[in-house]
């Protein structure tokens, strides 16, 4: 399970979520998968930039698929219930943390939840990359930071193959800035943006004609 915190790479989030909020305009369904959530604080976080910068509309329609491979789920109580110690929320600007956490206590122990407005808008799942089988289908955008640098590089390739076949016609992935397209799936995805990892699907089209 990889580590992460609240607001890593935000710039990236930023760039991730303007482009598939423009994608996704006027659409019913607006599905988007992270994929290699850890802890949720990467997942928490695009819902709150999409929160800030979606309309009534879009927003109602969003639906986030969080998944990571985390046999024990050590993960899952903290991540369904959105429940973080005031220090994990450090970095988070003030703002945000007033308008999307709540101060909770347990006993003693006093914590910020998550508030339920983001909280109804996640689904976390148990998953396992490797299965190359994706969790779901015709996502907008797929996100996957700081997982696939520690998969072989055979791996790798056959991971974005199945975000590929998992994204919509035009869907975005997003990728941490260290992570290069491998050669063999260059074909299957274009660069969005210059300045970060976006990638937008590129239809395959075959080349034989029936006769």
């Amino acid at each position: 399970m990889a580590f992460s915190f609240f607001m890593r790479d935000q710039q990236v989030l930023e760039v991730a979520a303007e482009h598939l909020i423009r994608f996704a305009a006027g659409r019913s369904k607006i599905r988007v998968w992270d994929a290699g959530c850890a802890r949720g604080q990467e997942t928490w976080s695009l819902a709150m930039i999409l929160a800030e910068r979606m309309n009534p509309f879009g927003f109602r329609n969003l639906k986030i698929d969080a998944t990571d491979h985390d046999s024990k789920n050590h993960f899952g109580a903290v991540v369904t219930q959105g429940a973080y110690s005031f220090r994990e929320l450090e970095r988070t600007p003030r703002e945000l943390v007033e308008r999307y956490f709540r101060t909770q206590h347990d006993g003693d122990r006093e914590f910020s939840q998550v508030t339920e407005l983001l909280r109804q808008k996640v689904t976390f799942h148990y998953h396992d990359l490797l299965s190359l089988k994706p969790v779901g289908g015709n996502y907008c955008l797929i996100l996957c930071k700081n997982v696939l640098l520690h998969l072989q590089y055979k791996d790798r390739v056959a991971v974005f193959r199945m975000f590929h076949e998992a994204l919509t016609p035009g869907g975005y992935l997003a990728t941490e800035q260290t992570q290069k397209l491998p050669p063999e799936v260059a074909h299957l995805f274009e660069k969005a943006v210059p300045d970060a990892q976006l990638f937008k699907r590129v239809e395959q089209y075959s080349s034989s004609v029936d006769l």
